[in-house]
């Protein structure tokens, strides 16, 4: 049945179940994500660092744990997993393990048995908060206050957590479908780690580009003299202004070279161009949101991973908006006026789905064959 395990809020809503995964304590933002499959790729995306997840569909883990699916190096990503009930017996084809030892291995804490449509309403109605799952620790108040020193998401920089230590090429295709023309010449593209997903990199080789990866503080100046085609701003976790050698390099990119900036490396163009952030009630998570190409009209349904939003307004017409979320409201895409520049605040990458907006890979190429702007 697995040890007691308490998840405290820091508004101090308390839920008792039952641990899984490794035993101890940790503390970081709880969110909640609405997708029913695709929760290694979840645990393992960059993006989730500092956040403990919660699963709003009722068993996870009932198609096991596989080498392929996972989204970056190094393991899981996110601090904690909260489920309604984690499966021990997984049935697939491709399993090679359970959830539960998976997460113990990455030494990653969670908690089971709870009323997570309880826990959901409640983020939903008072807000993403700071939280701890504890199966070490059975006093509520104990664990409250070290959920109240917890100084916040916002007080560190989470990419340098996360982005890779050394430059490297990236070969490997992705598994669905190939968008790259047969004889067109290929591409040169650097993406800038801040978080990156692998199968941003697997849609950007099957669009026809020769990858070339970089850490987060790589200077725009050490990218230009590599000449590429064009530049990729990576998803990644945290707050985006605490990112601020980004912000800084991608102003000395702006108008240098094609750029396509995927969540925080959309978030990060935004400040660049002189523009706010704000931060959502309790974030966009999951794998079905709406959003709408106001080129085309067409509704593509969504990955998305974000506490942040890019205040349009403050941009005062630099740029023009291209997406918008259906669900809220609030601005998905935006294209720069002038220079070819464009990010979308979704996922376009597919993993682990849906693949509505994985033409946005091929949509970047033409920009850059073209040298226009968004059309």
């Amino acid at each position: 049945m697995g040890i007691k395990a308490l998840l405290v809020l820091a508004d101090g809503t308390v839920f008792e179940g039952r641990g899984f995964g490794a035993e101890g304590e940790t503390t970081a933002e709880v969110v909640f994500n609405t997708s029913m499959t695709g929760y290694q790729e979840i645990l393992t995306d960059p993006s989730y660092k500092g956040q403990i997840v919660t699963m709003t569909y009722s068993q996870i883990g009932n198609y096991g744990i596989n080498e392929e699916d996972v989204e970056s190096a190094g393991g899981i990503k996110a601090e904690g997993f909260i489920v309604k009930e984690a499966c021990d017996f997984p049935s697939n084809w491709r399993s090679s393990g359970v959830l539960a030892e998976y997460m113990r291995k990455n030494g990653v804490v969670g908690i089971q048995g709870i009323d997570t449509r309880a826990l959901t309403r409640h983020l939903r109605n008072y807000g993403a908060q700071m939280g701890i799952i504890s199966t070490i620790d059975p006093d509520p108040h104990s664990l409250l206050g070290k959920v109240k020193a917890h100084p916040g998401i916002s007080a560190a920089d989470l990419v340098k957590d996360v982005t890779t230590k050394e430059p490297y090429r990236w070969t490997e295709g992705c598994w669905r479908w190939c968008t790259a023309e047969k004889g067109a010449p290929v591409r040169k593209v650097v993406v800038y780690d801040f978080g990156v997903k692998f199968n941003i990199l697997r849609n950007l080789v099957e669009a026809g580009f020769d990858v070339s990866v970089v850490p987060a503080r790589t200077p725009a100046g050490k990218v230009l003299e590599s000449d590429p085609d064009g530049i990729i701003l990576s998803n990644g976790p945290g707050d985006p202004e605490t990112v601020t050698y980004a912000i800084e390099a991608a102003k000395a990119l702006i108008g240098k070279k094609p750029i396509f900036g995927i969540c925080l490396g959309h978030q990060i163009l935004g400040l660049a161009m002189g523009g706010r952030t704000y931060k959502l009630k309790f974030g966009h998570h999951g794998g079905n949101h709406p959003v709408k190409d106001l080129s085309t009209n067409k509704v593509e349904i969504t990955s998305q991973n974000h506490n942040y939003c890019v205040d349009i307004r403050s941009l005062q017409g630099r740029v023009k908006l291209t997406h918008t979320n259906l669900y809220d409201g609030t601005e998905e895409g935006m294209s720069h006026v002038e220079y070819p520049v464009f990010s979308v605040q979704h996922h376009p990458e597919a993993g682990p789905g849906p693949n509505d907006s994985a033409h946005l890979f091929r949509r970047f190429r033409e920009m850059i064959e073209t040298g226009g702007t968004w059309r």
